[in-house]
């Protein structure tokens, strides 16, 4: 089976505070889920392509990233690792591949500073560049980038801002639809299929899942290349493994191990 054509399923451990946390649309009903380093181990065991680490109150707290997280998962975890959450600047993102990230995911700094991404893309390369996107639709039909873990709108187009960012040297999208997050009543397949259709990088589309059909909709309607998933994996409601026997049934092209 082709690895270009391969899609990814990816969970992703939003920590705040260093334990792992799920909330319905980024804000409501918290739980915790546990440990990152823990369930980052279990992930990888499970077959995960890779693990997104989003320090989630880094950018609203202005302080610096979980550095000390970093290494010990980079220990325990042998599939690459996408961290976000707090990286200002690329001294910032330095500090991160340094502690053994592959990639890191910029957002909030992306937005105020678009410059940003070019810089990193130019320092690191674009593949160690992830421009993450909080979407929430607008009732006359578009999507508004929000920043500030999903608290302030920008008054950006979701649409125009992925394009900007792929220009300014963007290697993938991780897109997160606010309206979605946490409900596990689906992917905005719209969204994503829209993304996909604008750009040319790889598109990970977040926010929704909460069965397997909701995942392969957004792998094939959606167009999407990688599915990023939290609830269902963390509340043991289905294995990497399930998931990824369950797109191949469909005839989904994934990535085994081994």
């Amino acid at each position: 089976m082709s690895e270009v054509t391969a899609k990814r399923i990816i969970p992703c451990l939003d920590i705040d505070h260093g334990r792992v946390v799920k909330n319905v649309r980024f804000h409501e009903n918290r739980w915790d889920a546990g440990d990152p380093v823990e369930l980052a181990r279990r992930y990888d065991q499970e077959g995960a392509d890779e693990v997104v680490l989003l320090d989630i109150s880094a950018s609203v707290e202005g302080r610096q990233i979980m550095l000390d997280v970093i290494a010990r998962a980079a220990e325990e975890v042998f599939i690459p690792l996408t961290v976000g959450g707090g990286i200002r600047s690329t001294e910032d993102m330095r500090a991160v591949l340094r502690a053994g990230a592959d990639k890191v995911s910029i957002n909030t700094a992306a937005v105020q500073n678009p410059e940003l991404i070019q810089a990193g893309a130019e320092a690191f390369g674009s593949q160690c560049i992830v421009v993450a996107i909080d979407a929430k639709r607008r009732p006359d039909g578009w999507w508004e980038v929000y920043v500030h873990g999903g608290r302030t709108p920008t008054g950006l187009d979701v649409l125009r801002w992925a394009e900007q960012a792929e220009r300014l040297g963007a290697g993938e999208l991780l897109v997160t639809s606010l309206d979605a997050d946490g409900t596990r009543a689906g992917y905005d397949v719209e969204l994503h299929r829209r993304l996909a259709d604008r750009v040319g990088i790889p598109v990970i589309a977040s926010g929704g899942a909460g069965t397997l059909e909701h995942l392969a909709a957004v792998l094939s309607e959606g167009k999407a290349d990688a599915a990023l998933v939290a609830s269902i994996f963390h509340s043991g409601q289905h294995t990497v493994a399930e998931a990824k026997a369950y797109l191949a049934k469909k005839g989904i092209p994934v990535r085994w191990q081994g």
